[in-house]
């Protein structure tokens, strides 16, 4: 596969990474370009809501079997998550953050093996740092709610039972650890999962359409690994949307919780 021209740059962009970089197709120009990833978002997005609401609109005390599902996924994301990390008071408190970035992640992972979309959101680096800031000025509010604002700055950046000649490393450490990596850490662990992921399945199928259709002959052969290699992958990103929600879940919970806590 030759590679392809960047858009208007006059550079190459590898196979695959082309759909980075998506042509708008609706409303150019006027702030609110749509182009294919926006709308994969959108799609992703809608159906979640969609989904829920038809689960849960007619919610019945013996559930069937879609709200059955639906209500053990909330109450995995209320028990393992919310109340394992931040206890149940507030786990109640910041339940709804945490359920709506578990469910939106897995919505927004799950695109990158659904026929025709084919590509996560989150393998472009806006939505998760989106997601990370919201996270982070949840997590900085708490603190200040909890311990007002002096107390929170206090706490985080001069830890109790430091002696104090050493708060000249540790400070800044604490700084950097606090406002820059918990944020950081959050954005670049979901990209960079579901960016490897989404190449790996190009790569795969792309063998596979080369040496069925342009190498052909005994050479066919390796294409069936290819292909068998592809759907392998496939299940294996399945599994990896969803543990990357989990952990961006348990990450934010874990920061809300190192703020509102009154030693860590």
């Amino acid at each position: 596969m030759s590679l392809l021209a960047a858009e208007g740059g006059g550079g190459f962009v590898a196979p695959g990474l082309e759909e980075f970089f998506p042509a708008v197709f609706l409303f150019e120009g006027t702030g609110f370009d749509i182009n294919r990833i926006i709308m994969v978002r959108i799609l992703a997005t809608l159906v979640l809501l969609l989904f829920l609401w038809l689960a849960l609109r007619k919610a019945t005390l013996v559930p069937g079997r879609v709200q059955s599902a639906v209500e053990m996924g909330f109450d995995f994301v209320r028990k393992d998550i919310a109340y394992g990390m931040l206890g149940k008071k507030d786990g109640d408190r910041f339940f709804p953050l945490i359920a709506s970035i578990f469910f939106g992640v897995v919505a927004l992972n799950i695109t990158g093996i659904i026929p025709f979309l084919n590509i996560s959101s989150n393998a472009l680096i806006g939505m998760p740092l989106v997601m990370a800031l919201v996270v982070y000025v949840v997590m900085i509010g708490a603190g200040i709610k909890a311990k007002g604002g002096l107390g929170y700055l206090k706490g985080e950046l001069f830890p109790a039972g430091v002696p104090k000649p050493m708060y000249i490393l540790v400070t800044p450490i604490e700084i950097v650890s606090t406002f820059v990596a918990r944020p950081v850490s959050l954005t670049l662990r979901l990209t960079f999962n579901m960016l490897v992921g989404h190449l790996l399945l190009v790569l795969c199928f792309a063998a596979t359409q080369f040496f069925f259709f342009e190498v052909g002959g005994i050479s066919a052969g390796f294409g069936v690994l290819t292909l068998i290699g592809g759907f392998a992958f496939t299940l294996f990103e399945i599994l990896v949307a969803v543990l990357q929600a989990y952990i961006f879940a348990l990450l934010a919970a874990a920061y809300i919780q190192l703020s509102v806590a009154e030693d860590h």
